[in-house]
């Protein structure tokens, strides 16, 4: 099995228009408690440009970031938030409840937690992780997410058939990351089955991108992670992102201001009763 390479300041390039959906998220959020120092979690913080937010938005919080990747965890503590604690986990198996937290945020992390025949005892991916991390919470404690809703747009789809092209098949083999989500109302119907008052919701936004190949470039700091780290080779790489790159200027073609590449969220907050 090949471990996922993170690469922290390609996902940076695009910074702004991945933390938004954040900020939108976090304006649904109650506020916490006072006077007592409220604990916060940000599981899967990546380069900790999320942990940043948190941090501006609660100055006094006690702040802990979780990641499965020590380089994202290297730029979260020198460039994100070096006041905050990070620990390294598999959010799979990463227990929050010893944090008591008063939030728990994941910005667009739950959508690599699927399903995998690899682990049999969480058939329902992700989804069986909501309820676990809503019990962590202390009464009236907020369970805060957003994921990717865009599985079926031109971005994905062409990248899952490039895969299974005979060329790439023999070099990559099934795609083990099984990465996608679910409907917001099977997000709101196990959120509230999870003894929670839950607000779903869902945007999409236009987003303008500049450059060559922006999409490109855009999926390359994040769908594109599991595919460079298989191909290992730089020829097979550049070979791939030639084909890809190719498909997706025909699919996003450039206007007379930039790219414009939709950009669908999935949003979840929920308020343990």
């Amino acid at each position: 099995m090949t471990t996922t390479h993170w690469d922290p300041a390609q996902y940076l390039r695009f910074a702004d228009e991945r933390t938004r959906p954040l900020h939108d998220l976090l304006a649904r959020v109650p506020a916490l408690p006072e006077p007592r120092t409220p604990a916060v979690l940000d599981i899967g913080c990546g380069p900790g440009n999320s942990t940043a937010v948190l941090r501006r938005r609660w100055p006094h919080a006690r702040i802990t970031g979780i990641d499965n990747s020590p380089d994202m965890l290297t730029t979260a503590r020198t460039d994100g938030e070096p006041d905050a604690h990070y620990l390294l986990a598999d959010a799979r198996t990463y227990d929050p409840a010893p944090h008591h937290p008063d939030l728990i945020v994941s910005n667009a992390t739950l959508q690599w937690l699927n399903a995998d025949p690899r682990h049999p005892a969480q058939p329902r991916g992700h989804l069986a992780l909501l309820p676990t991390w809503t019990a962590a919470l202390r009464p009236g404690g907020t369970l805060a997410f957003q994921v990717p809703g865009n599985f079926d747009a031109p971005s994905h789809t062409l990248l899952a058939e490039l895969r299974r092209t005979p060329r790439w098949h023999r070099l990559l083999g099934d795609d083990a990351t099984r990465a996608g989500v679910h409907t917001p109302a099977r997000y709101l119907d196990t959120l509230t089955g999870a003894h929670c008052t839950a607000d779903v919701w869902e945007t999409t936004y236009s987003t303008l991108l500049d450059g060559p190949d922006p999409v490109l470039e855009w999926v390359k700091g994040t769908a594109l992670r599991p595919v460079l780290s298989r191909l290992t080779d730089p020829a097979d790489q550049a070979a791939f992102l030639a084909e890809y790159g190719a498909l997706l200027r025909e699919a996003y073609p450039a206007g007379p201001h930039g790219t414009v590449f939709p950009f669908r969220r999935i949003f979840a907050v929920a308020v343990r009763r």
